[in-house]
């Protein structure tokens, strides 16, 4: 018997969950693998192109700049092409600066192909939690999860594999570098069958991100902004510096990206844990200040004998990573409704970004023009003071709204 229009779409509809979950999941195995496979090679490439330092500290900061600007352009993107749509749209723009970038003959060219790459990361990152209220309502939770699993799987296995993918590919990092646009490839057919479904769009769902104005005047939103934008800080800088610490402490390139491995795989069970115990909790405060203590002895840790203890090293500062989804948790913890809550993201986020750019900057600089990391790694330690008073003001048991 012939299928009507009415079966075909009832069947779209029915296709529509697999796609989606597939969708989300690829799209998320995809949104670090463009940072965490540069830290390792980050030598070669600056040898290759002619890198200073402090040119490769302005290439970790290129994130954070990424993911400031170009992700307050997703609404204006999603209400045009829908939200599948617009992810597409930086899927696409992933794969080819990915596919480029090692190309490059510059090192201008160079950031920015890899800029082209964390814009498409960038609407990725704003709208996927859009995709997922509107696909999955009722599953919320556990789709955020699956996200955040295979968030921080892409991104360790990037940093994991990318020196021996390299060796395999005959020693030439640039095709070390580039298969991480074949595996982005693969997520860009799921993302536009979905496109073509806007059955579940909300039109008025991408509107809602824009910041509130108001918030400037809300000393918990600031309080957030700050923590989000010290913690990212101090994510970048781990992203993009920590395998060269361990490289200059006489460890292999191999092992330095296992390391960098480490500090993000913990950030999968670890950020199911917290993100429940911070859930209950009336106070944060607490974990915030305690995550920070994490960060201080790792910091001293490689200060002191960064290769004495390599792996306790990676373990703390994979600790305090977690304050991330600290972070999260926070935000929406501190909104008494889901609106403000929105809002509240959207202007933490933003503003922590921007206040984050520097930080990788300065690192680099302070690395070039020191010949150690000796400096570095004590401004990375005393940011944690600050890093901490922010979360302990954030962590307080009050809402906004």
């Amino acid at each position: 018997m012939a299928m009507t229009s009415t079966d075909r779409a009832d069947t779209r509809r029915r296709a529509t969950p697999v796609l989606a979950v597939t969708a989300l999941v690829l799209a998320a195995i995809n949104l670090r693998p463009a940072v965490t496979s540069l830290g390792p090679v980050l030598e070669e490439v600056r040898a290759s192109l002619g890198m200073s330092a402090a040119v490769a500290g302005l290439l970790t900061s290129v994130p954070a700049v990424c993911f400031a600007l170009i992700g307050s352009t997703a609404p204006m993107l999603a209400r045009r092409w829908g939200t599948g749509g617009a992810v597409a749209v930086g899927a696409v723009a992933l794969v080819l600066g990915l596919a480029v970038r090692p190309f490059a003959g510059g090192t201008a060219l160079f950031i920015a192909l890899t800029a082209l790459a964390l814009a498409g990361i960038a609407l990725a990152n704003v709208l996927l939690p859009v995709v997922v209220k509107q696909r999955f309502p009722l599953k919320v939770g556990a789709m955020t999860g699956l996200y955040s699993v295979a968030l921080n799987l892409g991104a360790s296995t990037a940093a994991a594999v990318t020196v021996p993918l390299t060796g395999v590919l005959g020693g030439d990092w640039r095709l070390g570098l580039g298969v991480w646009a074949l595996v982005a490839a693969v997520a860009v057919p799921p993302w536009i069958m979905l496109a073509r479904d806007r059955v579940r769009e909300d039109p008025q769902a991408a509107a809602d991100v824009a910041p509130d104005m108001r918030l400037r005047h809300q000393p918990v939103a600031w309080a957030l902004a700050v923590y989000f934008g010290l913690q990212s800080t101090a994510a970048y800088v781990i992203m993009g510096w920590l395998p060269q610490v361990f490289r200059d402490a006489g460890l292999s390139a191999s092992t330095a990206g296992l390391l960098f491995a480490v500090t993000s795989v913990l950030g999968v069970p670890l950020s199911f844990a917290l993100s429940a115990v911070a859930g209950r909790l009336p106070r944060q405060s607490g974990i915030a200040v305690g995550t920070g203590l994490f960060g201080i002895a790792g910091y001293a840790g490689l200060w002191a004998a960064p290769a004495a203890a390599p792996w306790v090293w990676a373990v703390l500062l994979g600790v305090s990573n977690c304050a991330f989804p600290l972070a999260l948790t926070m935000i929406a913890l501190r909104g008494r409704n889901t609106a403000v809550v929105v809002r509240l993201s959207a202007f933490a986020q933003s503003t922590g970004y921007l206040l984050s750019i520097p930080g990788p900057i300065i690192v680099g600089a302070l690395y070039q023009h020191s010949g150690s990391w000796r400096v570095p790694l004590v401004l990375m330690a005393v940011l944690m003071v600050p890093q901490m008073i922010a979360g302990f003001l954030a962590g307080r048991d009050r809402q906004i709204g």
